[in-house]
């Protein structure tokens, strides 16, 4: 069972997700502005999902590996719209990325209602996104 995932809101808040989003199937997406995977696929299939899969809260992390401040600017300079369209959080010296042994960005983490970790997958390339779908069908009889 996980305890919590703490992690930071652009006003610098932080903020418990297993609290805030109690009782809800969560798909976490730990990514990096740079990484080109990331922007490219990932977060085009996390909006994907967000509308797809309605029982599950989508949420983007942006994890941090060096000293620079990310800002909510920097995130929306990401975006076409440059409005975010799933909530995105700050994982500051990528903690909560390195609490679930992540591989790399994009790592996908599948949280059940009841805050038990059901499945964690990395990458954005057609095989992840496939174990994705999967886990995500899966995920809605828990």
């Amino acid at each position: 069972m996980i305890k919590s995932i703490e992690v930071t809101d652009f006003e610098g808040n932080t903020t418990n997700l297993l609290s805030k989003y109690k009782n809800t199937p969560l798909l976490l997406l730990f990514y990096n502005n740079s990484c080109l995977g990331c922007t490219g696929r990932a977060i085009p299939l996390a909006y994907e999902f967000q509308q797809q899969y309605s029982f599950v809260q989508v949420i983007g992390i942006h994890s941090n590996f060096n000293a620079n401040h990310i800002s909510e600017d920097d995130i929306k300079s990401i975006f076409t719209t440059k409005e975010i369209p799933f909530p995105i959080y700050i994982d500051e010296n990528h903690k909560e990325y390195d609490s679930f042994k992540s591989e790399g960005t994009p790592q996908w983490i599948l949280i059940t209602k009841t805050g038990k970790l059901f499945k964690s997958i990395f990458g954005s390339q057609l095989g992840a996104q496939n174990r994705l779908y999967y886990a995500l069908e899966s995920l809605k009889n828990e």
